[in-house]
Order: C-alpha cells, then structure tokens, then sequence
C-alpha cells in the first residue's frame, strides 16, 4: 500500500538528521556528521521523488550524499583491502555507455534528416564554446597544471546523459537533445583528444593517439554492445530495461563517490574557487548556447535544446579519461565538482522552462520519453 504523505515523512526525517548535524559538530563528533548529513541528502531525495517538478533533482540529492560520504570518510572509497576501488572507473563508466546504447535505436538518429541544422548547431557549438569557456577559466586562475587541464578536459568532452532527462523536464525538443547527446558522444573519440592537445597541451602531455583509443574503448564498444542487445533482446528481458537506468544512476553515484575520496585533500584546499568556476563554466555554456542558437535562428524550443546539450559535459567520461591518464585525484576533480553542479543548475533551469512554453510555437519533433527515461526522471 502506497503511503500518501510519504514526502513529508521524508522531509521530517531531514529536518532531524539536519539538527543531529549541527548537534554532533557542536560535540566535536565529526565522523557522525559526516554519516548524519548523508542521510539528510538520502531522505531529501526520496522526498523530492514524489514532487512532480522536482522529481528530477533527486538524482542530485543522492549525488550530494555521496559528495559528503566521500569526504567524510575517504578511507572507505580509496581501497579494499589490495583493490584500488579507483580501478572501477573504466568499467562503471562502460556500463553506462552500454546503459546509453542499450536505450537507443535508429529512430533516434532519424532526426539529423529532420533537423540538421538543429543537431550541427548543437554539436558545433558544444564543441567550439566550452573548450573555449574551459580554457579561458583554466587560465585566470592559479590552480596548478594538472587541475587547471581538468577543467579544460570537462569543456573537452562530450554532453551527458542527464541533458537529455533536463531536456524533457524543461518542455525542450527531447528527440533533438537525444540526437545532438548521441552524436556529440560518437565524436568524442576523435574532437576530445585533439582539442585537448590544443588547449590543455602546455600544461600536461596529451598522447593523442592513446587517448583516442581509451575513448573508444570507453564509448565506442560498449555503446555498439548495447545497441547490438536493443536490437536482439529489447522488451525481451523486461526486468533489465526496467533495473539499467538505476544501475546508470548508482554508476555515476560511485565514480563521482571514488573521485571525490581520491582527490579529498585537494578539495579541502580548492573546493570553494573550483565550485565557482564550475559554476561560470556552467552557466556561461548555457547562455552562449541558447543565444548561439537564437544567432542561427533555430525555434525557441531548439534553442532550449541547444542551452542545455551546450552546458551539460559528460563528466563521467572525463573521470575516466582521468583515470587512464593516472591523475584521478588532480585532473579528475573537476569532474567531480563539476558533475553535482550540473545537474542542480540543469534542474534549475528546466523548472524554470518547464511551464514557460513558447506561446508561438507547438511541439516539434517532441517524442515520448522511453520506459527507461521516465523510470529515470
């Protein structure tokens, strides 16, 4: 039996570990507010499961929660026993690609013949401005090499997943955001590396080549895996269809989880300056995205679509590149702070859009979000 009020029951409970928060740091017991501030982030995000509007933020709520576990108490996500858990990166990230490709189809691609320009648009712009955006903040500040090359490396890489949950929610047109996601992924293996030399060459050495090839690894493969298991067994296993999108979202929880210990004493030192570049990096991509594409004229909704493909990285993918490179807690913690922050500013501006609808236009090429994507929302 479904419990009504179970929102405010989890609000309730909050507002407790929240005063149990202040209590234990009052008391000295640091190792206790750690564990009670996670469960805060936990309740508020079951909480926010059952408001429509921002049902979408909860993922956030759970990302927040894994942000403080992790620098709480780092000795649990840095190791167990002889096994490094940063060595989980690669593969969680593949399960991901796998989750994406496993989600998607030729009618997904069938859109660049719909609307080309929409998608060249989107993926240029994505490709031009935040490598840009990511260099110009990497260079006026004074954060050394390594980390200054991990913001350029989040601008470097392609949009994520959670673009296109924020797309549906701001009343965007999803199947464009779906398309400009894919399209920019499939890229990533040949624009990231060379972008990266471009800009980011001066303060570490980029093998383009070897880069190339963890990209691919990372995307390419898993990504024909699970488009080759949409096509042969989609609908067939129901119980996975309906599991894959919390396995993606326990995926992304546990790398951001595993960065974030990794790179903890860093953070301790940066993590305010860093938060506010990621903040300018984020938003300044959503606002030179929407008025680039207001430049080529695009409908309101396709400018939308384009703010919000433009401003969101996939910073999973820029962990694991991180990763290969063996610099997971310097170049990877950008990625680490830049991935919560996306998704509080994507679901801030997708409330915001979301009963704003353009009065001049009706839904184009607006499609239904898949079993997996309305599980994930």
């Amino acid at each position: 039996m479904r419990v009504k009020n179970y929102p405010t029951i989890f609000y309730s409970v909050a507002a407790l570990c929240a005063v149990l928060s202040v209590i234990f740091r009052v008391a000295g017991e640091i190792n206790m507010v750690g564990w009670s501030m996670c469960l805060f982030f936990m309740c508020i995000a079951f909480a926010l499961r059952g408001t429509p509007l921002l049902k979408g933020m909860s993922f956030t709520a759970i990302i927040f929660a894994s942000v403080t576990l992790a620098m709480f108490h780092p000795q649990y996500f840095i190791a167990w026993k002889n096994y490094k858990l940063s060595d989980s990166i690669i593969p969680l990230i593949q399960l991901l690609m796998f989750g994406m490709g496993s989600s998607m189809g030729i009618k997904d691609f069938a859109s660049i013949a719909k609307s080309p320009k929409g998608v060249m648009v989107g993926v240029g712009c994505h490709f031009v401005i935040m490598p840009l955006l990511g260099f110009t903040l990497a260079s006026l500040t004074n954060f050394q090499p390594e980390i200054a090359a991990g913001i350029i490396l989040i601008g470097c890489s392609p949009s994520g997943l959670a673009s296109n949950v924020m797309a549906y929610l701001a009343n965007a047109n999803l199947a464009l955001s779906i398309t400009i996601t894919s399209v920019a992924t499939l890229l990533a293996p040949f624009i990231t590396p060379l972008l990266m030399k471009v800009f980011a060459g001066a303060l570490i050495e980029i093998n383009v080549m070897s880069m190339m090839w963890d990209i691919l690894k990372m995307i390419i493969i898993p990504i024909g895996a699970g488009l080759i298991f949409n096509k042969l067994l989609f609908g067939k296993l129901k119980w996975l269809d309906n599991v894959m999108p919390f396995i993606s979202m326990f995926s992304i929880a546990a790398i951001v989880t595993i960065i974030v210990a990794a790179g903890r004493d860093n953070l301790m030192k940066i993590g305010l300056l860093l938060l506010l570049v990621g903040l300018m990096h984020n938003t300044f991509g959503y606002l030179l995205g929407y008025w680039a594409a207001r430049l080529f004229k695009l409908p309101e909704r396709d400018c939308r679509t384009v703010a919000i493909e433009v401003g969101m990285q996939n910073a999973g993918l820029a962990s694991g590149i991180a990763k290969q490179m063996g610099k997971i807690g310097t170049i990877g913690l950008a990625a680490a702070v830049f991935g919560p922050l996306m998704n509080i500013t994507g679901s801030a501006l997708a409330s915001w859009w979301h009963n704003r609808l353009p009065d001049s236009e009706k839904p184009k090429l607006i499609v239904e979000p898949s079993s997996k994507l309305k599980k994930a929302i």
